[in-house]
């Protein structure tokens, strides 16, 4: 089935390889169907949201010409960028915010990044809406590894973006490789996170910290976390980024110990932490660290619920290790790459575990990526 919906940018924008269609890509729900086949559940449910307007967050590159500078994404496989000042799946905002710096940068004739001089200055924007205020969180991010240089260009940006403003970050970048941001931070405006209602929970996102662009769907999956977690009491949520999918629980009655690696997105789930009631806070902690690494000592509690959103490669081998030794009673997997996560589901119901349910999120409309969500018992 196709959707009516039209985009000026295809071609060549490779951002949308299924534009128009509806679902997920044929060959991922046959393998989930097969999955759930073999386990004697039912053919999966694919979960859609809105498929225009419903990106919160995007990263967007900044190439061409000082006088003639393009914010888009790179072609497949190339430095060479589309510009996209129309995307029909961005929410307005970021769309209205990057004509905006565009138009600032070609009146500043501000330099754009030359990825084979490794030459210019801006390389890239990441701009985040805000559900509850309609406003944007900015992150300029230039080739350079101090702030000073930038700050009038940063400020000029600040004046003529205004309200839309809820925050604005600079982000230094000076090395030549692809990564998006660099090591350099600078706060120049505003708050240092959006913050999110997600499963009567506050979460925070700090600029550096990973977060969903489909919030509506991510609402989705949080509800039916916490529906197969419900009468959990001592909880571990691994890869547990700032906390949306565990924060909630706590509010449940729960005992989370959440585990994460990355600093800032350790700093956004402190930040939602601190605003828990104090008798709240008292049922939480914190593991910092590589999943891998601390899983076993998390799991040698009497865990009733065990909640992991690792990134694409899946599982860490420590993980694995934890779930079919120490079998936690109830896993809740939310996978972001699919071949990883039917690896991960074979080696988990070799013996440990049986599938119970098995989900899976349109997160990304019009692309290949699929999100599952599962649902695994302790035999």
């Amino acid at each position: 089935m196709r959707l009516d919906i039209h985009c000026s940018h295809r071609p060549p924008c490779p951002g949308c390889p299924r534009f128009g269609q509806t679902g997920i890509a044929r060959s991922a729900i046959d393998a989930l169907n097969a999955l759930a086949s073999a386990h004697g559940l039912p053919a999966v449910q694919v979960h859609e949201g809105l498929a225009s307007g419903y990106r919160h967050r995007a990263r967007l590159a900044v190439r061409g010409r000082a006088r003639a500078p393009k914010i888009g994404i790179f072609r497949e496989g190339t430095h060479e960028i589309v510009d996209i000042p129309n995307c029909p799946i961005h929410h307005p905002l970021i769309n209205d915010i990057a004509r905006e710096i565009k138009a600032e940068l070609k009146d500043l004739q501000a330099p754009p990044y030359s990825d084979s001089a490794h030459a210019g200055l801006v390389r890239y924007l990441q701009i985040v809406v805000e559900r509850s205020s309609q406003q944007a969180q900015l992150v300029l991010v230039t080739c350079a590894d101090q702030y000073e240089p930038n700050a009038a260009l940063c400020h000029a940006l600040e004046k003529r973006l205004g309200a839309r403003l809820q925050g604005f970050a600079w982000n230094g970048n000076p090395d030549r490789h692809n990564a998006i941001l660099g090591p350099h931070w600078h706060q120049v405006m505003g708050k240092e996170a959006t913050v999110e209602q997600i499963g009567g929970a506050q979460v925070f996102f700090p600029p550096g910290a990973f977060g969903q662009s489909h919030l509506g769907l991510y609402d989705r999956i949080v509800e039916q976390i916490h529906m197969w977690g419900k009468g959990a009491t001592r909880v571990v949520e691994l890869y547990a980024g700032t906390g949306g999918l565990g924060l909630g629980l706590v509010q449940r009655g729960a005992q989370v110990t959440f585990n994460e690696l990355e600093s800032a997105s350790l700093t956004g789930l402190r930040m939602g932490i601190a605003v828990l009631a104090p008798d709240l806070q008292v049922r939480t902690a914190l593991a910092p660290g590589s999943a891998g690494d601390v899983a076993s000592a998390l799991c040698k509690n009497d865990i009733d619920l065990l909640i992991a959103d690792p990134p694409r490669k899946g599982l860490e081998a420590g993980v694995l290790a934890a779930l079919t030794t120490q079998r936690p009673k109830r896993f809740i997997y939310l996978s972001c790459g699919i071949e990883s996560f039917l690896r991960d589901a074979a080696a988990l119901t070799t013996d440990a575990y049986a599938l119970q349910s098995l989900e899976a999120y349109a997160m990304f409309p019009f692309t290949e990526h699929v999100e599952t969500l599962a649902l695994f018992q302790s035999r």
